[in-house]
């Protein structure tokens, strides 16, 4: 009879003489036991798998698991030759339970709150069937427990079993070590991803374009964006930077930026960024974001922002996000553009599309200054327009070929590259 402290007995009841004998454990719950038997002149090599059963079990509030699963299934790869990125990893241990979720670039670690942990161990289970059973689910309190292998939910009057992978299989996710690089309100920081964000590049082959910018100096971060036709450029006021108080450009993923940009939290968060090697980290009340940086040179993008346009304009937000979406309303595949007129006291916005009609819209402006033809994209003033928070900005332009130039504030700033309109 052979016995290891919490797992079931083997007994073996044939005339066996056992030579040697081990025990180890390869993971939560799991051991191997292995045995040479002698039986006779032969020795027999002997393998026992044993699971130690229940592995974890852990009451979630499912409004909160709910919060937690919007924020780490965006890092889930729809496609991936590891199926086993297309999970969550699910850690309970003492108090606390942390769910991780990677696809090797970018890792989210997320401290569950409102839970009771009954039993301690891991749990990886597909993110998707995870994240939809929690959403259609109606009860305040879900029960998840893990047993060889598998995800068992339940609630009050349904139960689901999931077929999931074996603990201490899922990749590392990096957490926050150390002091912090810099240290930024929340808020701040959001508010400055709103105004660039749209501007980074999507499937460029630039790749240095598809990401953000980040540069610090003087204790104020600068994020840059641009897709090569606009260029949006935010400045935010740094909480801390202790010894970093200017750090050259490292360029962060859209897609971790995307993340940030959806991180909950009240009015005094703040967010603990630390770059190490190629990596960037930050860190905000239970969650720890960690991405790889995008390799690459950003344009110089201080050349190509205008300084010596003549023309300037005070212009009602509103009123041109209204003129522009009228005026692009008869726009086509064939003529995207609208056209901006700019004569004394007057801004007149409009589109021909020569298979669909003509469009025009007047608005009366405060200005005395030589007039101007120029034609631009209507979605990229849009875009900018939707993240400009004051109730007016300042437009300045120089020739019909040159870029405009939006400002709002002493933080914003926006170039955009006019089109032809034939």
């Amino acid at each position: 009879m052979f016995q290891a402290e919490g797992f079931a007995r083997v007994r073996i009841s044939v005339f066996l003489r056992v030579e040697f004998w081990e025990n180890m454990v390869v993971g939560a719950g799991i051991a191997v036991y292995t045995a040479v038997l002698v039986l006779g002149a032969e020795k027999l090599l002997f393998f026992c798998v044993y699971s130690q059963g229940l592995i974890m079990k852990v009451n979630f509030n499912r409004a909160a698991l709910a919060e937690a699963l919007g924020l780490l299934t965006p890092v889930v790869p729809s496609r991936t030759p590891k199926p086993i990125l297309r999970c969550v990893q699910i850690a309970a241990e003492g108090k606390a339970v942390r769910i991780c979720a990677t696809d090797l670039e970018i890792g989210i670690s997320y401290t569950a709150s409102e839970v009771q942990v009954e039993e301690a161990g891991e749990l990886i289970v597909s993110a998707e069937k995870l994240s939809a059973i929690v959403r259609e689910s109606v009860d305040d309190v879900l029960l998840i427990e893990s047993a060889d292998g598998t995800c068992q939910i339940r609630g009050a009057d349904s139960h689901f079993t999931i077929y999931g992978h074996e603990p201490g299989q899922y990749p590392a996710v990096p957490v926050f070590e150390g002091d912090a690089d810099i240290e930024i309100g929340l808020g701040e920081l959001q508010g400055g991803i709103e105004q660039c964000l749209f501007a980074t590049a999507r499937e460029s082959s630039r790749y240095a374009i598809n990401g953000v910018l980040w540069e610090i100096k003087d204790k104020k971060l600068t994020l840059v964006a641009t897709d090569g036709r606009r260029l949006a450029r935010s400045r935010v006021k740094v909480g801390s930077a202790p010894g970093k108080d200017n750090v050259g450009g490292v360029i962060v993923p859209a897609k971790t930026m995307q993340l940030l940009e959806k991180l909950v939290g009240g009015e005094k968060d703040t967010v603990a960024v630390k770059v190490v090697d190629n990596r960037i980290v930050f860190n905000c009340a239970n969650v720890v974001i960690s991405s790889t940086l995008v390799e690459g040179n950003f344009p110089k993008y201080e050349d190509i922002i205008p300084t010596d346009h003549d023309k300037k304009l005070t212009l009602s937000t509103g009123g041109v996000l209204s003129a522009v979406r009228r005026s692009a309303l008869l726009t086509s595949e064939e003529s995207r553009g609208i056209k901006l007129a700019v004569t004394k006291n007057k801004l007149v916005f409009s589109c021909r599309a020569p298979e669909m009609g003509d469009a025009q819209v007047d608005m009366s402006i405060d200005y005395k200054g030589e007039g101007i033809e120029i034609g631009f994209n209507p979605q990229f003033l849009l875009e900018v327009l939707r993240v400009i928070r004051a109730s007016d900005f300042d437009l300045e332009l120089g020739q019909s070929d040159r870029p405009g130039v939006i400002k709002s504030g002493s933080g914003f700033l926006y170039v955009l590259m006019p089109i032809n309109l034939g």
